[in-house]
């Protein structure tokens, strides 16, 4: 007898039903995804998307997200954001309008999950400093489906549904072919956006009453007032429009015009970007000058892709302490002493 034997349907094809008969019609439904790349056997247990987002969660790149930059490099307080949290964040964010709107929440997390696989060491520093050295540029959303299609799992990928992969490719400045994704696009910007204030406040670089009043005025004095505002607001037109309110999206840009002024332009958090452009570079030029020492799995990759594909891929994936670790390997004398 096989105690094991699930009952029939299946609680997959029980949650599929679930989603066909609750779901907004404008939402994806796991059963209707477009597919993997490769054949996959259906799991009797999760849908499609649901194990799409165990398959980004249970990935090495997911956990290296712990220990990137977000937008202060190298904080010495324990409470400044990573990449990782900046990522649980969106997640929540982006859970709370898909289930408003009653929207596909798996893909939603999925999406959110893995957004930001393809950033690299030292946040948008890092990424500017990618996109100058390699000679095809560097973008971390096109690095964050590289990751997924032919990175991760020892190059074989993840083999994630089209509708994730799309949305990981789109969160940033294209629109996402599904709700959900364009959901996660929003949620991104309204996470970053509150939480770099409060970062930057516990920095010294901000005080909340430096924020304009006509901005506070319309969004809110704190994180948590300004997050419900724009939550709020955009569940309150509608999932066909997925959109702000004029007022709320005036302050929304203002706000984030003020933020790159006196924050992500600021010198005193861009006073370390030009020892990461050395230090990137550095890395890239070693790599560039003998991939032999390239791990195997990036040698592989240089035979498929070039050679310059295959250094960034290896760049990029590397943790802030890893790649700072590894330069100062290569390039800083080690201590000498006499025996």
């Amino acid at each position: 007898m096989n105690n094991n034997r699930l009952p029939e349907p299946c609680p997959r094809e029980v949650y599929e039903n679930f989603e066909r008969s609750w779901l907004c019609r404008e939402a994806c439904l796991s059963s209707e995804t477009k597919g993997r790349e490769f054949p996959s056997e259906l799991c009797p247990i999760r849908t499609e998307f649901q194990r799409d987002r165990d398959k980004v969660i249970h990935c090495n790149s997911f956990r290296r997200l712990k220990l990137k930059t977000q937008v202060f490099l190298s904080p010495t307080g324990d409470h400044y954001r990573t990449r990782l949290t900046h990522t649980l964040e969106v997640g929540q964010i982006a859970r709370t309008i898909a289930r408003a709107f009653r929207l596909n929440e798996d893909l939603t997390e999925a999406i959110a999950m893995a957004h930001d696989l393809g950033h690299t060491p030292f946040g948008h520093a890092g990424e500017r400093a990618l996109n100058v050295i390699c000679p095809h540029g560097f973008k971390h959303y096109e690095q964050g489906v590289r990751v997924v299609r032919y990175i991760e799992n020892g190059g074989k990928g993840l083999n994630l549904t089209y509708e994730v992969r799309d949305g990981i490719l789109k969160h940033t400045n294209m629109v996402a072919e599904t709700k959900e994704g364009y959901v996660v696009r929003y949620a991104d910007v309204i996470a970053y956006l509150n939480h770099d204030i409060d970062d930057a406040v516990r920095a010294g670089i901000l005080t909340e009453e430096q924020i304009p009043r006509e901005i506070t005025d319309v969004l809110g004095g704190s994180k948590s007032e300004r997050i419900t505002t724009l939550v709020n607001d955009l569940i309150a037109n509608g999932v066909e429009n997925l959109r702000l309110s004029p007022e709320i999206d005036k302050q929304y840009n203002r706000l984030r015009e003020f933020m790159f002024e006196n924050v992500y332009r600021n010198p005193t958090c861009k006073s370390e970007e030009s020892k990461t452009e050395s230090m990137l570079g550095g890395l890239y030029g070693h790599y560039m000058s003998d991939i032999s020492r390239l791990p195997e799995l990036y040698r592989k990759l240089a035979e498929r892709f070039g050679k310059e594909t295959a250094v960034c891929d290896y760049i990029a994936g590397m943790s802030d302490k890893y790649a700072a670790d590894l330069f100062s390997e290569i390039y800083i004398p080690a201590a000498w002493s006499r025996r």
